[in-house]
């Protein structure tokens, strides 16, 4: 392979992996709960906004190698703060009622959150690339490479095993896919399916504000990064298949290399490409990659 492709590929991963977070907690959410949440987004913009704000915070105090720690410090605040908070208060009655009504829910609140973002933060952009200095640059054959681009896609990979492993061989694992599987048995077994949903829920959000804060420095944080973000999310969930955790991962790669060829030999076409991918997908396998046919009782 030439070495000329190789920052293609490097810039397509880095990309993927910021879409990976993002994509793979909606697809948790909806396959524990069976909500698309639309407001996805807007966790993903309060975790780069928030990112930036803490970060510059704790530089100023700190230094710079203590403002890398917003960047999990971020991300935590959200989801211990909003996720059972939303959960509780307004997801919880749309159980069981028409789909539509639960997009309009989680809509409505995706409008409140832009809002609120434009009233605390305000509309001028916001931006902070203290981590990539850090954490420098690598040349290997004379080509220059982020560190902080690599570490994305390594922290990426430890996410999507993470959560694998901890469905598959932790307790707290074992019990989401007990509910995900047949939630009426899981209750006869005793199992609490709303604590079930919070800690889904919770972990979704943490996911979206992972993302967005690993993104706030190599990127602009200004209103509508929600409403771009949500919007690319549900590609990547729909070309995967909406529950599946590996279909997003998959997927994600997908769309990253697509966009990073787009952005280096034909620019005009890189804001269609996710959407071209996803239609190329469905068309063949109209359940995404790794999704397929499932009952469903009515």
């Amino acid at each position: 392979m030439s070495s000329a492709y190789i920052p293609l590929i490097v810039d397509g991963l880095a990309d993927a992996a910021l879409i990976f977070f993002v994509a793979v907690g909606l697809t948790l959410v909806f396959s524990v709960m069976r909500i698309l949440n639309v407001a996805h987004g807007s966790f993903y913009a309060l975790g780069a906004y928030i990112s930036v704000v803490i970060g510059l915070w704790l530089t100023g105090r700190g230094g710079p190698v203590l403002g890398l720690a917003a960047l999990v410090i971020s991300p935590v605040l959200i989801a211990v703060l909003l996720g059972p908070l939303i959960e509780l208060t307004l997801l919880r009655w749309t159980y069981g009622r028409p789909e539509a009504l639960q997009i309009l829910v989680t809509f409505g609140l995706f409008l409140i959150l832009e809002d609120a973002q434009k009233l605390i933060f305000g509309v001028q952009p916001y931006s902070q690339d203290t981590p990539m200095q850090i954490l420098g640059i690598t040349r290997i054959g004379g080509i220059v490479y982020l560190n902080y681009q690599l570490i994305l896609v390594l922290m990426a990979v430890l996410v999507a095993v993470g959560l694998r492993l901890m469905l598959k061989r932790t307790r707290i694992g074992k019990l989401i896919v007990t509910v995900v599987t047949d939630q009426e048995l899981a209750q006869t077994l005793g199992i609490d399916s709303s604590r079930v949903f919070i800690l889904a829920f919770s972990l979704g959000v943490f996911l979206a504000a992972l993302g967005g804060a690993l993104a706030s420095p190599t990127v602009g944080v200004a209103p509508g990064l929600g409403s771009e973000t949500i919007v690319l999310a549900f590609a990547v969930a729909a070309i995967g298949g909406l529950g599946q955790i590996e279909g997003a991962a998959l997927a994600a790669i997908l769309v990253g290399l697509t966009r990073s060829a787009a952005i280096y030999f034909a620019p005009e076409f890189q804001p269609v490409a996710p959407y071209l991918v996803m239609l190329a997908v469905l068309l063949v396998r109209p359940f995404g990659l790794f999704g397929s046919i499932g009952l469903r009782r009515i």
